[in-house]
């Protein structure tokens, strides 16, 4: 069986192959699919494998009916399929190729074998020639395709660059780093949206780009770097969602996202340069300034690079081209973030250091977990599914309500104090643990 990792990775393969007839640069779908399945498709799980042109238009007919879960295969799609190479071994060897592009199959097999990426028993010196002789094509097709490829700059919205610039410190006693996320249009140089986090994380990053689609409409193409938010399963899925391709220079490249980098360094000069200290007190003051500063000078400054005209008036001279958001909850919908939690047998649900109840027919079950990170420390709800199907909602635990709920084996929780039958602790449970767990009704009366 599939995992689900596996199978989202499977989904986002799909989608990239599928990406350029959404996003409109593709004249005629039947030409594009004879030309992309021209040379064997490496998909994640499987390997290096040959498709038929009608393959990738089915895909597309499956995205535009139920968008990026529709691209995933069934959780046993994998039953009965023979693979001598494992996908492991696979990489192994298509990394080595990459590394030695003009060895003999021979030497990246003996390279192979003596760093221990398999052994000879695992797989014979003719079935690396055969997998390199299959896949060499497939590669060094791959090779022109990167070296061929042209962002469409005339019109707004077509491409994003964004990136992370470390910000200054902020806090009146203990001081904390800050970071700026940027998005910035590449036809106009509009910042569709910028502003000072102190994290760098999964949450911070979808925040930003929640707010610059919003703000600005739904770009075609996201270019960034490798950076290991912007190359999580999480924000490929999230991009993918809403129909936007997420794309990454190569490895030395960076200089093919100057646009976003020669901002950060306008930041750096123009404002960074003139702040006070009594403007970094909190990351909302610093937040407010940059704001301001963004909007009355960056924004509204003549550019060179668009023959003196302003980014603002460059972007809203398009304005008729911009995809805006036309149904916030389900856009809401799309940006849930996910994560794994096991049901508990009295039907509750840790998640950060809160309590949610869930239907008892659930119990003891792990399920994927979807949750708007935006709401804080307010998430009164979790979306609750069971691979692709919803099976219901978990809420913040009433502590009123719950104190007189009958539990699995009888037990009415009246007072939640640390016992082994409280909250599924057991006897060998450190005390300290058990403690971490329990609800505390002076906490409930304080909130």
């Amino acid at each position: 069986m599939l995992e689900e990792k596996t199978r989202a990775a499977i989904a986002l393969k799909r989608f990239s192959l599928i990406s350029p007839i959404i996003n409109g640069q593709v004249e005629n779908i039947g030409e594009y699919s004879a030309e992309a399945t021209k040379a064997p498709i490496e998909m994640p799980h499987y390997g290096f494998r040959s498709y038929a042109p009608k393959t990738i238009s089915n895909w597309y007919s499956d995205y535009i009916k139920g968008g990026i879960d529709a691209l995933k295969p069934s959780p046993r799609s994998d039953k009965g399929v023979s693979r001598v190479l494992t996908p492991e071994m696979s990489e192994s060897i298509l990394n080595k190729l990459n590394e030695h592009p003009k060895a003999p199959a021979t030497v990246i097999y003996e390279m192979l074998v003596d760093e221990r990426a398999f052994l000879k028993k695992d797989a014979s010196i003719a079935t690396v020639r055969r997998f390199i002789r299959e896949n060499k094509t497939a590669l060094e097709a791959d090779g022109k395709k990167t070296q061929m490829l042209r962002f469409s700059k005339e019109q707004v919205n077509q491409l994003w660059q964004t990136d992370i610039m470390y910000g200054p410190y902020v806090g009146a006693k203990k001081k904390q780093a800050t970071y700026l996320l940027a998005y910035i249009d590449d036809a106009s140089r509009l910042i569709t949206y910028a502003g000072f986090y102190l994290t760098q994380d999964m949450a911070s990053l979808r925040n930003s780009f929640k707010e610059a689609v919003l703000r600005r409409g739904i770009p075609k193409v996201i270019y960034t770097d490798n950076g290991k938010i912007y190359r999580s399963q999480s924000f490929e899925y999230l991009c993918a969602n809403i129909g936007v391709t997420l794309l990454h220079h190569a490895v030395g490249a960076g200089y093919q996202k100057g646009k976003i980098e020669r901002f950060f360094r306008t930041v750096r000069l123009r404002f960074v340069s003139v702040l006070k200290s009594a403007d970094l007190t909190d990351i909302g003051l610093l937040n407010e300034k940059f704001g301001a500063w963004l909007m009355d000078d960056y924004q509204k400054r003549p550019h060179k690079g668009l023959s003196g005209e302003t980014p603002l008036n460059f972007f809203l001279k398009q304005a008729n081209q911009v995809n805006l958001v036309s149904d916030l909850g389900e856009f809401n919908k799309k940006l849930l973030l996910s994560v794994k939690r096991t049901v508990k047998k009295d039907a509750t649900i840790s998640f950060n250091g809160d309590l949610y109840e869930a239907e008892m027919f659930l119990a003891g079950e792990k399920l994927d977990v979807k949750y708007d990170p935006d709401a804080g420390a307010g998430i009164n709800e979790l979306f609750l599914f069971r691979g692709d199907a919803p099976v219901g909602t978990a809420k913040l635990i009433n502590y009123n309500d719950n104190s007189k709920r009958k539990r699995s084996g009888g037990v009415k929780t009246g007072k939640r104090h640390a016992t082994p039958t409280d909250g599924g602790a057991s006897k060998d449970e450190p005390y300290a643990k058990q403690k971490a767990n329990t609800i505390s009704y002076s906490t409930a009366l304080e909130g």
